[in-house]
């Protein structure tokens, strides 16, 4: 029996927000995006083919609402690997997509820790031989 991560839910404070930014200006795939009545939405996004996709889950109550941003703790949590380091550095960049330090190359790979629009960070990450 195989065994894989398929969905992450990332908390979001409104769907077309996270879209916006997800899709518009990270690049992901819109994978689905279904109603389900009582203004709730099934919307899958994911990064591209054959990594972990992403449930935009719309915070539901207060203490979900306190959560957008910080589902890490304030520590890198999500890792988006890259083959293309320095094309995606320069793409999101020119997105509009904040990065809190310039790039850097350390033994594993280049990486540059980046920000989504709820605080979240992540790393862009090219492993050390370039295999995303």
């Amino acid at each position: 029996m195989a065994q894989y991560l398929a969905l992450l839910s990332l908390l979001v404070r409104d769907y077309d927000e996270a879209l916006a930014f997800y899709v518009g200006k990270m690049g992901f795939d819109l994978v689905e995006d279904s109603e389900l009545g009582a203004g709730k939405r099934w919307v899958v996004v994911s990064p591209g083919p054959g990594g972990s996709r992403f449930l935009l889950a719309k915070a539901a109550d207060e203490r979900q609402v306190a959560m957008i941003g910080g589902q890490g703790g304030g520590r890198v949590w999500l890792f988006l690997h890259t083959d293309d380091f320095d094309g995606d550095h320069a793409r999101l960049s020119a997105a509009g997509v904040t990065f809190l330090e310039e790039p850097r190359h350390e033994a594993y790979g280049s990486v540059a820790v980046f920000e989504d629009l709820y605080g979240n960070r992540w790393d862009l990450l090219q492993p050390r031989g370039g295999k995303a």
